[in-house]
């Protein structure tokens, strides 16, 4: 089975982690496995030694010279499936298979990874009603695309897979060295960019709690983006200096997660987190809100706790009690572990979506 996965963005966040693992695991299992993505983006420098790379540039949904492009590799490269892996990628290939049908027709296959609604413009609408199968990350994000009337027979469940076994053997990163911390200091971690639905401001909020009850404790954000200003801001008016320390970009994350005592996310909107599935691989236990698909990752009271959202005391009551009970925290880190490689394995992973390759298109 050959599959061209494509994916727009520039960036380094999950869903780029996510389609790097997918395109590995693939090929893992034998299957032939392509990408196309930005020749300027972070796939493209960690791939770039890889075989089965299409450099591919799109200046927006509607770009008729990417899609032109796209069209020439579909015509000589006759993959069996294509799989769009963000929204812009959807309309790529569609407009390119508009363009020039290879025979046999791909199937065309768009993952939905976000909770987001869906666009409702007349664009939007063609462009999905071209999309033959949808793979959702969660049940949360299935709902969500049957709320816009897709079918429930062309949406799959398939949950994100991690390397448990690699990140379990992976050395943790030395926070208390990198950051001067006091030696043992416990850490409460977190990882996301800095954008507003990922809700740092009320992680910060309940931080002020908890360093009132557990003066030691210290809080590791890893992440930049457009809200570390306001951010930094918010830790000097809660004097919160010597506890709360924004780390910047890393990409050792898999290492710092190692360094945590406990993973902490007050989102307010998620998808399936891989940070919060690092953190359970590396036997963290996790404190988050009920943000999308959150629910579905972490087991509450057994692998960690969920909140409201938006609840900031909760979420601090949550992490004290988990702050002075190292017996707790070991017992629920070690219940993560074993629920991700029960449940979040890239190989099994790798199965589902094959499953899903192999169907045949509708007609």
């Amino acid at each position: 089975m050959y599959s061209l996965h494509i994916d727009t963005s520039r960036d380094w966040r999950g869903a780029q982690r996510q389609v790097l693992d997918t395109v590995l695991a693939l090929r893992e299992a034998g299957h032939r496995a392509a990408l196309a993505c930005d020749p300027a983006g972070a796939l493209m420098r960690r791939l770039r030694e890889g075989l089965d790379l299409v450099p591919l540039t799109a200046h927006g949904d509607v770009d008729l010279a990417a899609s032109w492009a796209l069209s020439r590799v579909l015509k000589t490269s006759l993959p069996d499936v294509i799989h769009a892996h963000d929204s812009r990628a959807v309309a790529l290939a569609a407009t390119a298979l508009a363009m020039v049908t290879p025979t046999p027709r791909p199937a065309l296959i768009a993952s939905r990874r976000s909770e987001l609604r869906v666009d409702h413009t007349s664009f939007s609408r063609w462009k999905y009603s071209q999309v033959d199968w949808f793979i959702a990350t969660s049940e949360t994000v299935r709902d969500r695309l049957l709320g816009v009337g897709i079918a429930p027979g062309r949406v799959t469940v398939v949950t994100p897979g991690i390397d448990v076994a690699r990140i379990a053997a992976t050395p943790p990163a030395h926070i208390h060295a990198e950051l001067f911390l006091p030696t043992h200091a416990p850490i409460i971690g977190n990882v996301a960019a800095l954008v507003p639905h990922k809700g740092h401001q009320h992680l910060i909020a309940a931080a002020r709690r908890v360093v009132k009850a557990v003066p030691d404790a210290r809080f590791v954000i890893v992440g930049d983006g457009e809200l570390r200003e306001p951010l930094e801001r918010q830790i000097r008016h809660e004097h919160l200096e010597r506890h709360v320390f924004l780390a910047g970009f890393r990409d050792d994350v898999v290492e710092q997660t190692g360094g945590f005592d406990i993973y902490a996310s007050a989102a307010l909107m998620e998808g399936a987190s891989m940070a919060i599935l690092d953190a359970m691989a590396a036997g963290k236990p996790v404190v988050a809100s009920a943000a999308g698909s959150v629910p579905e990752l972490v087991a509450d009271g057994l692998t960690g706790y969920v909140v409201g959202l938006r609840d900031e005391t909760a979420l601090a009551e949550r992490l004290v009690t988990l702050l002075q009970d190292e017996r707790l925290r070991r017992g629920m880190g070690a219940a993560g572990r074993a629920r991700a490689e029960a449940r979040f394995s890239v190989e099994r992973m790798a199965r589902d979506i094959a499953v899903v390759y192999e169907r045949p298109r509708p007609h």
